[in-house]
């Protein structure tokens, strides 16, 4: 597995530093760039990458160390990530002895933690058996005609520049994005969200259950030069033992995804309808914001709007991070206008095991619960009725689903999302018998419908209203996008 190393200093590395870690190999080693420069790689005599070391970031919010690493950091500090190649023995040894010779120079610290190191490691293996990657994406370990496979053995895997990267690449390509882990890795909700949908796959490998799909449990096989399902004799995908277990420790929480469209004036400011969601739901503002993980920057909306000015018109794809909560927003412009797609999750710490299943694990009765007034019914309609006077709502599907308290996404069976409330606009609205009950919010054109689908205990009622509502079935969660697992 592809092995990383974290250096967390108060400085940034100068040019010096970096190339004085970078020759913890010795001086017949040589640098190269990658990544239009953003990347830069110590390398075997030949050209064999070795190890790659991203950019430093600045990482101005605490929390979101503590989040992806599992350590405290007391002030803002500088990020410096590095991978080593899984093709060369030494090369892990490399990317320590890198980080701590950053470490001891500019003070700091590296994880994962243990025995850090400044020697000189010699490179011993045979270079030449080793084949050259021809990727030219540094995070990717496997390119066929149809995939890039990446390989982290990290507990906690986000959406890093990195896996950022690996993405555009995939798409430029037409090629699947397709992550490796071992089964105790947990992805964060950004990344989850950008895996979701085939041909991109998260693969578990495990040494006793061998390969399968971490969101569906489906078991795997690698065929033809990407990962896909192992079927049987009578052509049908089987079910891993270890997806089935329990997620420990589940609570109830509230997934949110709201639509809002602005005019695309001068003085338009982003963010506003997610940072209200934010104070509404968590009781604060949103605490960083940026295009990948660690989310580092500030919550800024001047800043989020510069920033999706400046990429206009193609889309911005953001990660927000706030207390108890996590967004992704996408930012598109329109023929309508400027677009915000949302999609918010708050943990609600307080429903602890009330979610043992958000639709009673297999769509029966008995799911999340009204739980607590913070993230229940009443506060979801407070939050529509918000965005729809000020931020210029268009859309709005709440849910409650559970899931582990750190918002991380295990290997493990969670049952789809249980819709709650449901906003459309008067237009596209439906009546007639069995259509559940509703409020009217505005007047005129800009009028909506907000729908009550239940309070999130009987999963079956509120996917059949939902279904009479959008014409779409049920099975599944299939209405839900952004945080559903099914994957086949």
């Amino acid at each position: 597995m592809t092995r990383d190393v974290i250096v967390l200093t108060p400085a940034p590395p100068d040019r010096a530093t970096l190339l004085a870690g970078l020759f913890a190999g010795g001086p017949d080693l040589r640098l190269d760039t990658a990544a239009e420069s953003a990347v830069t790689q110590l390398c075997a005599p030949d050209g064999r990458p070795l190890v790659a070391v991203e950019a430093s970031a600045l990482v101005r919010v605490p929390a979101e160390v503590r989040r992806l690493l599992g350590v405290d950091a007391e002030g803002p500090v500088w990020w410096t990530e590095a991978r080593a190649s899984t093709a060369v023995p030494e090369a892990y040894a490399l990317a320590r002895s890198f980080a701590g010779r950053l470490a001891t120079v500019l003070g700091g610290t590296v994880w994962p933690g243990g025995a850090v190191t400044t020697d000189v490691v010699p490179l011993r293996t045979d270079i030449a058996a080793v084949p050259v990657p021809d990727s030219g994406v540094p995070a990717v370990d496997v390119l066929t005609p149809r995939a890039l496979v990446v390989m982290q053995d990290r507990p906690v895997v986000p959406l890093s520049t990195w896996l950022a990267d690996a993405l555009r690449h995939a798409a430029d390509g037409d090629r699947a994005l397709q992550l490796v882990t071992p089964p105790a890795s947990r992805l964060t909700l950004p990344l989850r969200t950008a895996l979701r949908g085939l041909p991109h796959r998260w693969v578990v490998r495990d040494e006793r259950q061998g390969l399968y799909d971490g969101l569906s449990g489906v078991r795997l096989r690698w065929s033809g030069g990407i990962f896909g399902p192992d079927l049987d004799e009578r052509g049908a995908a089987t079910l891993v033992e270890p997806f089935r277990e329990p997620v420990a420790g589940a609570v109830r929480q509230l997934v949110l995804q709201a639509r809002t469209r602005h005019r695309p004036d001068a003085e338009l400011l982003l963010g506003g309808a997610l940072e209200a969601v934010f104070r509404r739901l968590t009781g604060a503002a949103p605490q960083g914001w940026g295009t990948a993980e660690p989310a580092g920057n500030p919550w800024s909306r001047r800043q989020l709007t510069e920033l999706a000015r400046a990429r206009a018109p193609r889309p911005t794809l953001l990660t927000v991070v706030g207390a108890g909560a996590l967004a992704t927003v996408r930012v598109l412009r329109t023929r309508e206008g400027v677009e915000e797609d949302v999609t918010v999750v708050v943990g609600d710490t307080t429903a602890a095991g009330a979610g043992d299943g958000a639709g009673g694990g297999h769509g029966g009765r008995g799911g999340a619960g009204a739980g607590s007034d913070a993230v229940g019914p009443g506060a979801v309609e407070g939050v529509a009725r918000e965005l729809h006077a000020r931020h210029g709502l268009v859309s709005l599907l709440a849910s409650y689903r559970s899931g582990r308290a750190d918002l991380t996404v295990p290997a493990r069976f969670e049952a789809p999302p249980v819709p709650v409330r449901l906003l459309v606009p008067e237009d596209s609205a439906r009546g007639g018998a069995g259509v559940p009950a509703s409020v009217r919010l505005g007047a005129g054109a800009g009028a909506a419908r907000l729908y009550r689908l239940g309070d999130g205990s009987d999963a079956v009622a509120a996917w059949r209203a939902l279904e009479r509502l959008t014409g779409e079935g049920a099975a599944g969660g299939g209405a839900v996008t952004g945080p559903g697992r099914s994957q086949g």
